[in-house]
């Protein structure tokens, strides 16, 4: 990824893991015009990275993210500058489905993360969050409906009846609390969050399969949307077949008899099936 001078991100890639740090502590990191265009040039050149196979998002300061700034330039103000337009003609955040990215994003929340903080990490992958996070969707009490997809996934992940509690009532909860609904996968002493986080990134990008990856990441989302588990078995059938006759399966077995360190050579972007890149190429097959 070429080296960007952002406003308020910091981003860095090391051993293949970029690390996208929220940077506005000064406003608790929350959300303007300027940080939405610059996260989408961040996830979109950092996706079409091949050297890139993880992407960790965590906050500057003691906050993830304090969701929308509802400062002078709304909607997302907070005084941003007239500047805050698309950067190389990239898509802003808003713009992004991350589900069809082919690299995981994990999300540290390393504090309190309410809003529209909390919904974008909720399209993402993996998601660890402080114990003692303030964690909270309170579009209602703003006035507002819940927006960035989570009125789709929330019931998908926290079930029908705690997901409308949290919704209609915009209530704080912790990042505890957030773990036992299976919000988060882990709820952990806040100094912990990061290097826990980073830890799953760089098991990532230092064992795993880029294509593998990627197909699994963009089939999971497919069938978390489709309800025909026979078409979806099928699917899932053909492409484990065109993994098993890749040229990362035979080094992914050989690597393993010979205890060394895999030496990938599929593109996690370009070597994928066109099944996948292009589902509208697909013939209908089903059991």
């Amino acid at each position: 990824m070429p080296k960007v001078d952002y406003e308020t991100l910091l981003v860095d890639v090391d051993a293949g893991v970029a690390t996208v740090t929220l940077n506005r502590p000064e406003a608790r990191n929350a959300l303007n015009a300027r940080m939405g265009f610059e996260l989408g040039h961040a996830f979109s050149t950092l996706d079409e990275d091949d050297d890139v196979r993880a992407i960790v998002v965590t906050g500057a300061g003691n906050t993830f993210c304090a969701g929308a700034d509802l400062g002078s330039d709304t909607p997302f103000g907070g005084g941003g500058r007239a500047n805050a337009g698309p950067i190389d003609g990239r898509p802003a955040m808003s713009e992004i489905s991350p589900w069809k990215l082919s690299t995981p994003v994990l999300a540290a929340i390393n504090g309190s993360a309410v809003g529209v903080g909390l919904t974008y990490a909720l399209q993402w992958d993996v998601r660890i969050a402080a114990e003692n996070a303030k964690l909270g969707l309170v579009f209602t009490r703003r006035g507002l409906i819940p927006e960035a997809n989570s009125l789709w996934l929330l019931s998908r992940v926290a079930g029908t009846s705690r997901t409308l509690e949290l919704l209609l009532t915009g209530r704080i909860f912790s990042g505890t609390e957030a773990a036992e609904m299976g919000l988060v996968s882990q709820a952990l002493p806040a100094d912990e969050v990061l290097p826990a986080t980073l830890a799953i990134a760089r098991d990532i990008a230092a064992n795993t399969a880029p294509a593998a990856v990627a197909i699994t990441k963009r089939l999971f989302y497919e069938f978390l949307e489709s309800g025909d588990r026979y078409t979806a078995r099928a699917l899932e059938r053909d492409m484990f077949q065109w993994s098993l006759q890749s040229a990362d399966a035979k080094e992914g077995i050989a690597s393993f008899l010979e205890k060394r360190p895999p030496r990938w050579s599929l593109s996690k972007n370009t070597d994928l099936p066109d099944a996948v890149r292009d589902p509208s190429s697909r013939t209908s097959t089903s059991d």
